[in-house]
């Protein structure tokens, strides 16, 4: 009779030794957690900040905050949550084919969108701006996402946060694409790059918003088929997906494309990233993380054709009517609301905002730019409500 014992962290590691590449980021290699932790019988350092994160209030509120469609348009389209699920989907699968570490890669992608305030974009920007006006610092969602993980998640009593390994840091932190810009602080907090592994976190994040953004379009009647045939990359699907694809209903023909736009993507970034590593010299994950260079990504030609597709949703969906209409009015509540609360910051619940301190008016707009940045849609148009209904319950 076999008998199979239970699996331990040392046995993990050991597993991760075997099956990943050299330079890809082994759990017993960690720079480690600011605050010192023993660590877990039965869980690598990377599978633990994974179960934080996803433990995380800020975790459980992306499913009320918008990625394009505002939660009123309908429960169809995609909310932070579906998004960061999608991401975190998309970026195991191209972290398991280049033999990376996938825990690692799962805790970054869970992470990633924590600090995006309510109202998408749109509502980012209006927050940024208001809250430059006032204290000069400005707000940036990566650095947001840092802070969450760094002090307002507030569960153990021995340190602020949740004391994450320094990788899911770096990768939190220095998270980039189109939408995500790096703070001064990134280069201040850390001076090593991002491990391949926050690499592939972040390439998976631009394939699920660019698609999915295209499946929400065409859904929501914003893009149609003849916009995005001045794509030579949607071209391609439609070609590939066949006649019986073509000619089924459109949401068959809306699913068979989107996949078939992934799928292309992602067999041409694996192909391209292969490339650049074995022409690199990385031993290890030490070596990747003092490169300058972003060594996961596509070819040119398959970069090129992504630029134009995304370069048509710009036009085409981001700034339809529609869409328009709701980010302006999302900018509209969230100014309302700072306008509000900085006129009588005592609105703001104790501990929020302690009635035993003293603030400087800078400190105050970071004060109330955060708490509006926790806010999802629902609870910041339910408090808009309040504040300027006059029929509302307070």
């Amino acid at each position: 009779m076999l008998l199979i014992s239970m699996q331990t962290r040392k046995d993990i590691e050991e597993l991760e030794g075997k099956i990943l590449a050299p330079y890809a980021m082994k759990s017993k290699d960690s720079a480690g957690r600011e605050h010192e932790e023993p660590p877990h019988e039965g869980r690598s350092c990377y599978q633990r900040d994974r179960d934080r994160i996803v433990h995380s209030e800020a975790f459980r509120k992306l499913e009320y905050k918008t990625q394009v469609f505002v939660i009123f348009e309908g429960d169809y389209y995609r909310t932070r949550l579906t998004h960061t699920i999608e991401v975190a989907q998309l970026a195991r699968t191209i972290g398991r084919n280049l033999r990376l570490n996938e825990d690692l890669i799962e805790a970054i992608a869970l992470a990633h969108d924590l600090g995006h305030p309510p109202f998408g974009h749109a509502g980012e920007e209006a927050l940024d701006a208001i809250v430059r006006r006032g204290s000069g610092r400005g707000f940036n969602h990566n650095l947001r996402s840092f802070e969450i993980v760094t002090q307002f998640e507030k569960k153990y009593p021995h340190f602020d946060g949740l004391n994450l390994t320094r990788e899911v840091l770096v990768g939190i932190l220095k998270h980039q694409t189109i939408y995500d810009t790096l703070s001064v602080t990134a280069y201040r907090k850390f001076k090593e790059g991002p491990t391949l592994e926050a690499q592939v976190v972040d390439i998976a994040d631009s394939l699920a918003y660019l698609n999915h953004d295209i499946d929400d379009g065409l859904t929501a009647g914003c893009i149609g088929e003849e916009d995005l045939m001045e794509s030579p990359l949607w071209q391609k699907a439609v070609k590939k997906i066949g006649p019986e694809a073509r000619d089924a209903d459109a949401a068959m023909f809306k699913y068979q494309i989107v996949k078939e736009l992934i799928d292309m993507q992602v067999k041409d970034l694996l192909a391209a990233t292969d490339e650049r590593l074995r022409e690199s010299s990385f031993q290890s994950a030490e070596d990747v993380k003092i490169c300058k260079e972003t060594i996961v990504g596509f070819s040119k030609q398959m970069a090129s054709e992504r630029d134009c597709l995304q370069q048509m949703l710009n036009e085409k969906l981001y700034h339809h009517w529609r869409v328009e209409r709701m980010t302006t009015k999302a900018r509209r509540v969230i100014e309302d609301l700072f306008e509000v609360y900085i006129k009588n910051p005592k609105q703001l619940p104790y501990q929020v905002y302690p009635r035993q301190k003293e603030f400087s008016e800078a400190q105050k707009y970071e004060i109330i730019g955060n708490y509006i940045a926790s806010m999802t849609d629902r609870f910041a148009l339910d408090e808009h409500k309040r504040l300027f209904d006059p029929y509302q319950k307070v």
